[in-house]
């Protein structure tokens, strides 16, 4: 295995990675946001008012997008056995 196969290897994963993540930062994000601007509209300066909403939006955000997310996992498991095959012959 030559360093450009390494170089896609975890190029590969590192993207993988990005687009699985991806919906639950941005979700996190979004909502954090709009947490921050109500509370800076209200006054209310409660540090621990925006974990509660965050976490269940994360998680209904997992929850839908699980089948699309263990699609990913499994192609990406698939690709690294075809390289682990290509490798070994």
């Amino acid at each position: 295995m030559d360093t450009l196969n390494v170089v896609e290897i975890g190029q590969d994963f590192l993207l993988t990675a990005m687009w699985l993540s991806g919906p639950a930062i941005a979700v996190s994000l979004v909502v954090g946001l709009m947490i921050s601007l109500a509370q800076t509209v209200t006054s209310v300066q409660e540090q621990t008012l925006s974990f509660a909403p965050r976490i269940v939006a994360v998680g209904a955000v997992m929850l839908l997008t699980l089948p699309w997310m263990l699609q990913q996992s499994s192609a990406f498991t698939m690709r690294m056995m075809e390289r682990l095959l290509q490798v070994t012959q």
